[in-house]
Formats: structure tokens, sequence, C-alpha cells
């Protein structure tokens, strides 16, 4: 599948500490990544005030998805063990349109099933649009003080996290 096992391998890379966090991104926006359909669309799930897309590098990691959710009373409409539909996607799509898409603050989580394999993207600036991003100034980006940025202006990236 589209780069998915090479996005698997980066997230295994920086969970042991090592590679570039910026590469492990770039990757996902490369990857094309299984994403859980129910009747209202993408499967979400909300946690700490986001709302996660989770996505998933083949179809054994959604399968070992579905199992854990089926063993802990399936969801509503699904019947438990039925099959998961599930729509093929690529990253960038998940980041750039769809996240923003969604009016809240939301990213992406990989493999979320696998507890040596997980890997989270959150709303911030360098993974979503900064329009968005939950680091960024509530009303957009900032414009440095003529004479570069100071102590008056603020914590680095402005604004704080809603």
């Amino acid at each position: 599948m589209g780069g998915a096992t090479v996005l698997a391998e980066r997230i295994a890379e920086r969970r042991a500490g090592l590679g570039d966090p910026r590469e492990l991104v770039g990757e996902l926006r490369r990857a094309l990544v299984l994403v859980p359909l129910d009747s209202e669309g993408l499967w979400t799930a909300e946690f700490g005030g986001v709302r996660w897309i989770c996505a998933f590098t083949d179809e054994a990691a959604l399968a070992r998805f579905a199992r854990a959710r089926d063993a802990a009373g399936g969801d509503t409409g699904r019947e438990a063990g039925g099959a998961w539909e599930f729509a093929e996607l690529r990253g960038a799509r998940l980041l750039d349109e769809i996240v923003p898409a969604l009016g809240v603050p939301a990213g992406v989580a990989v493999d979320i099933a696998d507890p040596e394999g997980a890997m989270a993207f959150p709303p911030v600036r360098g993974i979503v649009p900064d329009d968005v991003a939950i680091d960024g100034p509530p009303d957009g980006p900032t414009p440095s003080p003529p004479h570069g940025p100071t102590a008056a202006s603020g914590p680095a990236g402005g604004g704080d996290a809603r």
C-alpha cells in the first residue's frame, strides 16, 4: 500500500528515539492509509479535547483495531464481528482537507490498536494547516515587530493552546 509500510517503519524509528519528526510527518503525507467508516463518515474518536481520525498502515493493523473494538462491545449501529468498511486516503488529504473541515481541533492517530506501533499526529503547526492548529494565534499569524520578535511579543508561536 502506497508508502504505508515506510510510514510504519518511520513510526518505529521515532518510537525508538531515532529519525527526524519532520520526515515522519512527510511520510504520513505521502502514505495511503486506511480509515474505517461508520454511518456518519470517517470513524473518529474524541480524546483530550481533540477529535482523532483513526488511520491504519495496512489491513492487518485495521483488523487488530476491529477485534479490539468488538471485544469492547462493538460500535453503535455495527454488528460485532461484522466487516469494517474503510476508505483508502492519502495522509496529505487527511491533514490538509479533512482535519480543517471537521471544524474542531483534530489530528490523526495511526495504528492505535498497536501499543508498540501507534503514533499521534496532533493538530499543531507543521502537521495541520496553521489556521486550524491549536498552537497558533486565534486570529491567524501575528506579524513580527518591525525589528524582529522581542520578549514583549509574547510566547513563541503566539497565542495559547485552545
